[in-house]
């Protein structure tokens, strides 16, 4: 089938793409950042090849555009990585730590001709201490094997592009890079915040410490020999969307120095005026949302350049929205920290696995069939990767001030035991709003009431919970010269143009959510931010070259999110 080529834009790709440093809550002098060309070969065998006959862009899907190769993984097919580096004797101190922010789905690391671990999992990131191994001059291998094996979470990846189902992707999809420490360093920290304090939980081997936190008025400097500090804010000021403010500090001893920032500000549930409604800071909050995949043209679930989150994040902000909901993808750290630094509300899926069945798990419940018995038949592997990749995402973003919200299931996709992972989540991060089952299906412990509506009217309700339209609209319109597939459409409702496309989503919002806010529904979250293959419902076209809607679509949110 014949595809359109669209790319983002035509600018030059750097000699080392996405190279700024990867963890900004968590960051060190110490820096190496290895993406850029590295040697690739393919093998249907697991020995390490002898030579290396192409070469690829990391950290580009090597089904994309930016990869180089534009090549399709067949089953059974490894791929081997390899790259040369060369470290500086002052460069490698006690530890030196290599760090994958992402390879889907199961990796082995060889370093020097060593294997240093094996990883399992395509969407978070993982580190190998290399320090016995590592040399002035040094040869990495990484041998990726990629089934699209659905006991692992996978996302919205497909083997076939179609529909609501996306290209795989396959191999490195984020940095790659090192950093060295000594022995007594920081392993990481946890921060949690109120309305006016923020208390820091430090982990490694370090005894005496200084925190130095940047205020509006002064520093605020402490030393203390414990693993725990708690400072209270004079005059806080508080993180809001209109108002992004983040203090910054710094974490540092004898031997290591942490440069990172937080934000006070807070989220629960309170009824106001005979509603359930969420509260951003102990006031009543409107979330304007949209639903975010995260797909490029170019490079499929990897940016060009972080310009692009950051562009499109403040042209979202612009048409008056407030909130992304992160659908089934992990991004980089970094996108949460443009959210954080640029005022974007995170609403975060969970990566699912297990089997979709679109019959009973959309059309069904898209028409009324909203109940159903969990499934019992998910295999013990399936749900203990779930567990694992849900543990890891709560622990990945627990410091991020712009991640407000967790879904844990979506649409019935692989769910089990949702009242279990509810007590979970919650146990594990009890600052957040859990939406256990996004759409349908829902059992008896959720923060929210989550449903999709795309065939039926849109009304509020007063409801025991807040209740968030997690997925509605999904208005499409194909621009036969920035779209995917010049012979298929995919949308909830479809239009011949972009005037048409635009009065009918505004006549959405002015009848059936404007009425609405805050007097039955606490949120929305409209499909989507952009076409994404087939799909043609997005606010931007795939390509990110046209804004479909240009225009705000809830007249005076400012006035009511005070």
């Amino acid at each position: 089938m014949k595809r359109n080529k669209l790319y983002t834009d035509d600018t030059k790709l750097p000699d080392i793409p996405l190279s700024e440093y990867p963890r900004m809550q968590f960051r060190r002098d110490s820096y190496l950042c290895l993406n850029g060309t590295w040697d690739i070969a393919f093998s249907f065998n697991d020995k390490l090849p002898s030579t290396y006959e192409q070469k690829v862009i990391v950290p580009f899907p090597i089904e994309s555009h930016l990869s180089s190769l534009n090549r399709t993984l067949r089953k059974r097919e490894r791929i081997f990585y390899r790259k040369f580096f060369t470290l500086d004797s002052d460069f490698i101190k006690d530890k030196t730590i290599l760090h994958f922010d992402a390879i889907d789905q199961i990796a082995e690391v060889y370093l020097n001709g060593t294997i240093l671990c094996k990883h399992i999992g395509g969407y978070l990131p993982f580190s190998v201490d290399i320090s016995k191994y590592v040399q002035k001059e040094n040869e990495l291998i990484v041998k990726v094997r990629d089934d699209l094996d659905i006991r692992i979470p996978y996302g919205k990846q497909s083997k076939k592009s179609k529909g609501m189902w996306y290209t795989k992707t396959s191999g490195i999809w984020k940095t790659v890079w090192l950093e060295s420490v000594h022995s007594n360093h920081f392993e990481n920290i946890k921060i949690d915040v109120t309305l006016n304090s923020v208390q820091i939980n430090v982990f490694g081997n370090v005894s005496k410490k200084k925190l130095i936190i940047r205020t509006e008025k002064e520093d605020i400097v402490r030393e203390f020999s414990g693993d725990i500090i708690k400072v209270n804010i004079k005059d806080p000021h508080l993180w809001t969307p209109n108002d992004p403010y983040l203090y910054y500090f710094d974490l540092v001893s004898e031997h290591d120095v942490i440069h990172s920032y937080f934000a006070l500000r807070t989220i629960s549930v309170v009824k106001t005026n005979g509603y359930p409604c969420l509260m951003l800071n102990n006031k009543p909050y409107f979330f304007h949302g949209l639903l975010d995949q995260g797909y490029f043209p170019d490079g499929l679930l990897t940016p060009k350049s972080y310009k692009q989150y950051e562009k499109e994040i403040i042209e979202l902000k612009e048409l008056g929205f407030n909130t992304l909901r992160k659908h089934i993808k992990i991004e980089p750290l970094y996108f949460y920290y443009l959210c954080d630094k640029l005022g974007m509300i995170v609403f975060q899926d969970f990566v699912n696995n297990g089997r979709y069945h679109y019959i009973h798990d959309t059309v069904l419940p898209t028409i009324g069939f909203t109940k159903r018995r969990e499934r019992k038949l998910l295999s013990k592997v399936t749900k203990e990767n779930f567990i694992n990749h849900a543990k890891e995402t709560v622990e990945l973003l627990y410091n991020s001030p712009s991640v407000l919200y967790y879904t844990i299931f979506n649409e019935g996709w692989g769910q089990f035991d949702s009242d279990k992972m509810y007590d979970l989540v919650k146990s594990m991060d009890s600052s957040r709003i859990i939406d256990t089952t996004s759409g349908w299906f829902k059992q008896k412990k959720s923060d929210v009431e989550s449903l999709h509506i795309y065939f039926k009217k849109i009304e509020g309700a007063m409801t025991e919970k807040p209740r968030i339209i997690s997925e509605f609209g999904g208005f499409a319109y194909k621009d036969i010269e920035h779209c995917y597939n010049p012979k298929n459409m995919y949308g909830y409702k479809k239009f011949k143009n972009y005037e048409d496309l635009e009065k009918a989503v505004k006549k959405l919002y002015d009848e059936a959510i404007s009425p609405f806010i805050l007097k039955g529904i606490a949120g929305t979250i409209y499909t989507q931010v952009s076409d994404v293959e087939d799909e043609t419902n997005g606010i931007f076209t795939y390509d990110r070259h046209i804004k479909k809607i240009k225009v705000k679509l809830i007249d005076k949110l400012d006035e009511i999110n005070l």
